[in-house]
């Protein structure tokens, strides 16, 4: 009986790790060609191509409506970016970093007087917050810490994040 259960269990962890080798941390599945964010929805999808790999459930920013225009409003940004870093040492168990702010970005902040702010991420909670209980970030994209294990590896920086209203 304990050999079935035992069976049952590595069965249950390799089908819920999906294409990921967790011995090497590495992805094996379809190469993610980008990331998709839907505020209004709070989900976070991986694409290849035009094929969804795995979709997240999100928290954003405290103030998520509206693109983000300066630091400290509490908006995630909107718009076409990129990821520029992988972070192993994060504050919130594993993070990417977003390329904001773009140019526009620095513009509009600029012609107000502003600082655009920075330090955009995808990240995990690392004991923050255990589940998506509204939206808590600076302007950040927050997943589960499990799920961060999976984006870290599934996504390389270069990869583009568009981040839809």
């Amino acid at each position: 009986m304990r050999l079935i259960t035992w069976l049952m269990s590595v069965v249950l962890v390799v089908g819920l790790t999906g294409c990921l080798d967790w011995a090497s941390g590495t992805y094996r599945g379809d190469p993610i060609t980008s990331v998709e964010v839907f505020k209004k929805n709070r989900k976070m999808r991986l694409m290849a191509g035009t094929k969804v790999v795995r979709e997240f459930e999100i928290a954003l920013g405290f103030s998520p409506r509206g693109h983000k225009a300066v630091e400290g409003d509490g908006r995630t940004p909107e718009g076409r970016y990129y990821i520029t870093h992988r972070q192993p040492l994060s504050r919130f168990h594993l993070s990417l970093g977003i390329s904001y702010p773009n140019a526009k970005d620095k513009a509009v902040a600029r012609a107000m007087g502003k600082d655009p702010g920075g330090e955009i991420f995808i990240h995990g909670r690392n004991k923050y917050r255990s589940k998506n209980y509204g939206d808590w970030t600076e302007g950040c994209i927050a997943v589960t810490d499990r799920d961060m294990d999976y984006i870290f590896v599934a996504v390389t920086p270069k990869t583009p994040i568009i981040i839809h209203p």
